[in-house]
């Protein structure tokens, strides 16, 4: 796991480590993709704009089961980007040497990775409710006692830390396992455990979002 600390080389006061290498990796992949996939849009889509098309509206069916009809589509790009991130971000740590060879780490693995990721959702969150009931989203705080306040306060502060340590806990946790494994068996074991762990990815992936959302909706749909 040499790979998750100390700096790779520095841009002046900025330290450069091996998660934001992969992380900025992940970003242009992902934007080349876009690009690439709609770049000729046609009406009878084929290839790689049909494959792009059927992974929207599957994220689409998910976000849509959990938000309010009215806001879906509002919240799709943040939330199905959310989802894509955290997904490769995962799978990056699954690749051969990652976390050894300078450059390469699984960003969710990084706490400080999944503490921006958490922000962003708190911010989207009460931004929603801001913007849904203005003045009168403070009732949602101060129901059905004032002197609750201290404590729903709390809770909102609790909520971002709960996801920057499930995602960050279960992605370090298992990098750490399966590079254990390596080190003592270094055939069959490993190979069953990354398997589980791509499974264990799209599930910390699917449930950050599933989180994000309810929690989205409920500022939306919050008493007023």
């Amino acid at each position: 796991m040499e790979g998750h600390g100390g700096a790779l080389f520095y841009i002046g006061p900025l330290e450069v480590t091996s998660a934001m290498v992969t992380m900025v990796a992940i970003t242009i992949g992902l934007t080349l993709l876009s690009y690439f996939a709609t770049r000729h849009m046609k009406t009878r889509p084929r290839g790689l704009q049909n494959f792009m098309e059927k992974c929207v509206e599957m994220l689409r069916n998910f976000i849509g089961g959990m938000l309010d009809k009215s806001i879906v589509n509002r919240y799709l790009p943040f939330l199905g980007a959310l989802f894509i991130f955290i997904l490769v971000s995962n799978y990056s740590g699954l690749l051969p040497f990652s976390g050894r060879l300078p450059g390469l780490a699984a960003p969710t693995s990084v706490i400080n990775v999944t503490a921006g990721l958490a922000v962003c959702t708190f911010c989207v969150t009460h931004y929603t409710g801001i913007k849904q009931h203005r003045g009168k989203y403070i009732n949602n705080f101060i129901k059905p006692f004032v002197f609750m306040l201290p404590l729903l306060l709390l809770d909102e502060f609790i909520r971002p830390l709960s996801l920057t340590l499930r995602l960050y806990g279960n992605i370090y946790g298992e990098e750490t396992v399966i590079s254990n494994i390596f080190n003592l068996v270094p055939l069959g074991v490993p190979i069953i455990m990354q398997a589980l762990s791509l499974l264990m990815g799209f599930i910390q992936a699917m449930v950050f979002v599933l989180l994000s959302c309810v929690y989205i909706n409920g500022a939306y749909e919050g008493e007023a």
